[in-house]
């Protein structure tokens, strides 16, 4: 498995990643959670992804994409200040070019079938392992996200506990919630050992993936 960090302006040197992580995001929150997305074809794309966000994206070694998350600087628009600002309760939204936004995690079961000893998939700590190690390259302090309490379970599992902005408030079938978690070494370790993972997983796209 590969992780593949892709950063405006590199999204042409890798349209076919490009697509197929936004065909997952489709599969997964379209399909498979049945939440109101905004869709393109049989991809899910929305206004978020003209904002150059950089994407961290797992592939497997026929090219295939099996997870994905979108990062964006909180000193912009950001899903939690802009359309979820119920979930930071008395909070006031993240502004600052130490923190950024995690949003459109997933991973793509039916594909990622390894799974470790906590009973989370490999692309599942590998994807996070990617997070932290962007983010610790980058001089950032923290992370948010928009989630839910099945995530956050799994974030607690991987070593990497999310700190609640609120309770959770249903929106829908699912009972969401916001917080932040560190950009640290001893996450990034936590994670790795939890995962298994052995050194460094990130690479930065530069040009097709076969090439890598």
């Amino acid at each position: 498995m590969r992780v593949i960090q892709v950063s405006y302006p590199n999204y042409s040197e890798l349209p076919d990643l490009i697509a197929g992580m936004h065909r997952l995001r489709y599969r997964v929150f379209r399909d498979r959670l049945n939440w109101d997305v905004s869709v393109s074809g049989d991809m899910e794309i929305d206004a978020f992804d003209t904002l150059k966000p950089t994407y961290i994206i797992a592939a497997d070694k026929s090219g295939s994409v099996v997870g994905c998350a979108r990062l964006l600087p909180t000193t912009g628009p950001t899903m939690l200040a802009n359309t979820f600002a119920a979930l930071l309760g008395s909070n006031r939204p993240p502004r600052s070019d130490k923190i950024f936004e995690s949003s459109r995690f997933c991973v793509d079961t039916s594909s990622a079938a390894s799974v470790g000893a906590t009973g989370l998939r490999d692309a599942t700590f590998s994807l996070l392992a990617g997070i932290l190690e962007w983010g610790l390259r980058e001089g950032q302090d923290s992370v948010v996200t928009v989630t839910d309490v099945r995530f956050e379970r799994i974030l607690r599992r991987a070593g990497w506990p999310l700190e609640r902005f609120s309770p959770p408030t249903p929106i829908g079938d699912t009972k969401a919630l916001a917080g932040h978690l560190p950009i640290s070494e001893p996450a990034l370790n936590n994670v790795r050992e939890m995962g298994q993972l052995q050194g460094p997983v990130l690479m930065v796209g530069h040009a097709p993936l076969a090439a890598a």
